[in-house]
Parts: structure tokens; C-alpha cells; sequence
């Protein structure tokens, strides 16, 4: 197996939308913000070569949206899923699956394109299966009013009207081992519905891809809760049960929106868990 960094684009966001209820005077200290109070946020994917599989966890926003939509979220440097896949030898043809941490515009963007005369839309990835699972998919095709402009329809029904959308198992309590795919995936419920956490295993570790569970290393304190997660108490329940494996088990956490740390590992203390030691994505894939 190896494993690659897709870094799909980077934008920002707002500091006080990614850290919920908790001071500015605190969050800053290891997100700062600019003068329009944004922060810096990655779209960084993964690629996972398996025997015949090359499977390709998340696909950022995409560019298929409106200019008017991505001004926004201030799209910064020249990072792109083309670039990026080629920079490792692969052409986004070569993708056999999609997997999808959940349907939010920023993870799932990049799976849907316009046709060639921009009549419509299609898949990205024409020979690539795009996973999902069966509660989420409900949840974000029945959308409640919270979540409605996180989901778009252009992002999520041509993946069905395709022919080319799967679903995983689900698991009788929050963890599914031994996924279609290959890895362990962990169910989360706080952010949106049966989110979900791919945890890889690589050599001798265990690569948790965190998605919005802990969208960057400055969310690493229980209660610094995003304040677009539908359900922050379940997230802080969450939260704490996964980082408490993490530090027990030396997970190392893949973080897909923190724009300056890639890999982290983190540790028990007194104020509960913390940051242990950072690392890049070559560090541990190489």
C-alpha cells in the first residue's frame, strides 16, 4: 500500500463559524485570523494505492461554482486535484473509488463536473465508484434548513444518475471494521449524519483521515466546537472518545483542513488531550 497527499485547494473561512462559542483571544493563538476575521483552511485529500484500488478519500470544492460563490471563501494558491495527482504519476482517470467523508460542498465538490458543452453535470472520476452511505445520503437529499446550503444538489445527484454511487455498511454501533474498502470507518453524528473516519492502516500505524471531526490542530480541546456542527454536544462526546483512542492507541491524524499541519499525533495530560508531535505527510508516507 501507499499512501499520497491530494491537496485539492485552499481557502478560508470564518474563525468564529470554525471554533463556535469559544473567545477569539484563544482560537487565534493557533488559528490567526486576518483583517476580515478568516482563517486558513486546506482542502488536503488522500489518495490510497491498494493492489488494483486507487481510492481517493474526499475532492474539495471542485471549480464548477459560480464566481460570485467561491468569492465567499477566498480561494488561495495553486493547489489542485489535477496538479496534485500528477505530481505522484496518476491522472484522475486512474481512480477506481471516491470515498466521501460526507456530502458537504467542501469534501465532495470536486467529485462532480460540468459536461463539455456545460449543459449539465458528470462525474469527475467516469471510471471511479463514489461512495457514500445510505443515512447520509438521505440527509443531505432531504436536507434540513441548517444544512441546506452545505448541500448542493449539483455536487450529490449526478453521482446517482450516473450509475457509479455506492454505499457502505453501517455499523451496529459507531465503528464499521473492515470496510468494502479495505479500512475501518468510524461514524460520527455530531457534525452532520453519519459522518465518516476512515482509519487506514499503513505499515505499522494507524492513518485517521479527520475530516470535520477535528478540522484542524487548534480544535484539539474538547469543548473548541465548530459552529457548523448540527449536533456540538454529540460532538463533544465524540470527540473525546476518538481523541482518547488516538492518544492510547498512537493514531496519527490526517487533518484535512488545517492549512499548516498535516499529520499529527497527540497524547494524555492533566488538561486532558493534547498535541504530541507534528509531522509532514512525507515524514510518514515515505
Amino acid at each position: 500500500m501507499n499512501l499520497y497527499p491530494i491537496n485539492a485547494g485552499n481557502f478560508k473561512l470564518d474563525g468564529g463559524a470554525m471554533f463556535g462559542v469559544v473567545p477569539k483571544s484563544l482560537w487565534t493563538r493557533t488559528n490567526p485570523a486576518d483583517n476580515n476575521n478568516m482563517i486558513d483552511i486546506a482542502a488536503r485529500c488522500l489518495l490510497i494505492e491498494d493492489g488494483n484500488k486507487l481510492i481517493l478519500i474526499d475532492t474539495g470544492m471542485g471549480d464548477k461554482q459560480s464566481e460570485k460563490f467561491f468569492g465567499y471563501y477566498f480561494p488561495w494558491g495553486n493547489d489542485t486535484i489535477d496538479k496534485s495527482l500528477k505530481k505522484y504519476g496518476f491522472h484522475r482517470d486512474d481512480i477506481t473509488d471516491v470515498f466521501m467523508t460526507h456530502l458537504h460542498f467542501d469534501h465532495c465538490g470536486g467529485s462532480i463536473q460540468w459536461n463539455k458543452d456545460r449543459t449539465g453535470f458528470e462525474p469527475a472520476f467516469k471510471n471511479a465508484n463514489f461512495w457514500s452511505n445510505q443515512d447520509h445520503w438521505k440527509w443531505a437529499t432531504q436536507p434540513n434548513r441548517r444544512e441546506k446550503a452545505s448541500f448542493l444538489k449539483e455536487n450529490i445527484l449526478p453521482m446517482e444518475e450516473s450509475g457509479q454511487l455506492k454505499f457502505t455498511s453501517l455499523p451496529n454501533d459507531d465503528l464499521l471494521e473492515n470496510s468494502e474498502l479495505g479500512f475501518d470507518i468510524f461514524f460520527a453524528n455530531g457534525h452532520t449524519d453519519k459522518q465518516m473516519i476512515p482509519m487506514v492502516q499503513y505499515q505499522d500505524k494507524t492513518i485517521c483521515f479527520m475530516a470535520d471531526l477535528l478540522p484542524t490542530a487548534g480544535h484539539l480541546p474538547i469543548p473548541f466546537v465548530m459552529g457548523y456542527d448540527t449536533r456540538p454536544l454529540l460532538t463533544l462526546d465524540e470527540k473525546e472518545k476518538f481523541l482518547s483512542l488516538a492518544a492510547n492507541n498512537n493514531y496519527y491524524l490526517f487533518l484535512e483542513h488545517d492549512a499548516h499541519n498535516e499529520i499529527i499525533t497527540v497524547k494524555n495530560t492533566e488538561k486532558g488531550v493534547r498535541l504530541d508531535n507534528v509531522y509532514t505527510c512525507n515524514e510518514i508516507f515515505n
